[in-house]
C-alpha cells in the first residue's frame, strides 16, 4: 500500500522521541568525521600518494559522506525500527490509528534519511572548513544527496528488520553486508585499483553508487556516470520500499 500524508505524523513521532537523545547523536556525528579526517585523511594521508589527482584527504571526504549517510540510516531502520516493531510495540499502536503499514514504513525510512542529512551536514561543514571540497557549490548538493542515500539504506535496513528474529540477526547484515560494501565500494581507495572481478562485483553494491555520486558532486563536474548512479539509487530505493512494506505488513498484521 502506498504511503499517505500520515507518514509525516510517524516521522514527527520519531522526532519527538529522539529529542531526548539528540545530544549523544550530535557528539557521535561530530566526533566520528573528525577522527576519520584527522587520523586517516591527514595522518595516514601524509604517507599516501595523491589518489585520482587529489590529496588523500580530499579523495576520502566524499566516501566518508556516503559512508556516514549509509551508517546513520542503517542503524535507525535496523536497531531503531526493530525496537519499535517488537520490543515497544509502537507499530501495533500506530496501526490502531488511521495510519497504514505503508505510512509506518515510509515514516521510519524518511526519519532515517533525515538523521542522515544531519550527520552529512556536519561532515560537509567540517570538510568545507578544512578546504576539502574542490567546489564550494558542492556543499549545497551533497546534503540532499545524503538524504537520498539515507532513503536508499533506510529502505534496505527495513528489509533486514522485517526478516530479523532478534537483535543478533543484524550481525549477518552488518558483517556480510555493510562491512563488505565498505571494503569494495571505493570509500578508502579508487575502484580502478581493484582486480577486474572485484570491480564488477563492486558496481553491483549500493554503496559504490552512493560513493561515486558523492565523489562526482564533490569534484564539481558530475558526468553521465553520475546520472547512472542517481538512477541506481532511485530504482533500488523504490524496490526496497515496496518489498519492505510487503514484508512488514506480513509480520505485523497477523
Amino acid at each position: 500500500m502506498l504511503p499517505t500524508h500520515r507518514a509525516l505524523q510517524v516521522w514527527r513521532r520519531n522526532l519527538e522521541s529522539w529529542k531526548r537523545f539528540a545530544p549523544a547523536f550530535f557528539v557521535a556525528s561530530l566526533g566520528s568525521p573528525i577522527f576519520y579526517l584527522l587520523a586517516i585523511g591527514y595522518g595516514l594521508g601524509r604517507y599516501v600518494a595523491e589518489m585520482d589527482g587529489v590529496p588523500y584527504a580530499v579523495f576520502l571526504t566524499p566516501g566518508l559522506i556516503a559512508f556516514t549517510a549509509m551508517q546513520t540510516a542503517t542503524f535507525e531502520t535496523t536497531f531503531g525500527s526493530f525496537t519499535r516493531m517488537t520490543e515497544q510495540r509502537t507499530y501495533t499502536a500506530i496501526l490502531a490509528t488511521p495510519c497504514s503499514v505503508g505510512d509506518v514504513v515510509a515514516g521510519d525510512i524518511v526519519w532515517a534519511a533525515s538523521k542522515s542529512v544531519i550527520a552529512v551536514a556536519i561532515i560537509v561543514v567540517l570538510a568545507a572548513g578544512f578546504g576539502l571540497l574542490a567546489n564550494p557549490l558542492a556543499a549545497m548538493v551533497l546534503v540532499p544527496a545524503g538524504f537520498a542515500i539515507g532513503l536508499l539504506f533506510g529502505g534496505l535496513g527495513m528489509l533486514v528488520t522485517a526478516r530479523a528474529g532478534s537483535y543478533d540477526s543484524f550481525n549477518y547484515y552488518f558483517t556480510l553486508g555493510i562491512s563488505l560494501m565498505v571494503l569494495f565500494s571505493g570509500v578508502f581507495f579508487p575502484l580502478h585499483s581493484l582486480p577486474l572481478w572485484a570491480r564488477a562485483f563492486a558496481w553491483m553494491l549500493p554503496l559504490t553508487h552512493a560513493v561515486s555520486l558523492c565523489r562526482a558532486i564533490a569534484s564539481g563536474s558530475p558526468g553521465l556516470l553520475a546520472l547512472g548512479d542517481v538512477g541506481y539509487v532511485v530504482v533500488t530505493t523504490v524496490i526496497a520500499f515496496v518489498l519492505a512494506e510487503r514484508w512488514v505488513r506480513k509480520r505485523v498484521l497477523v
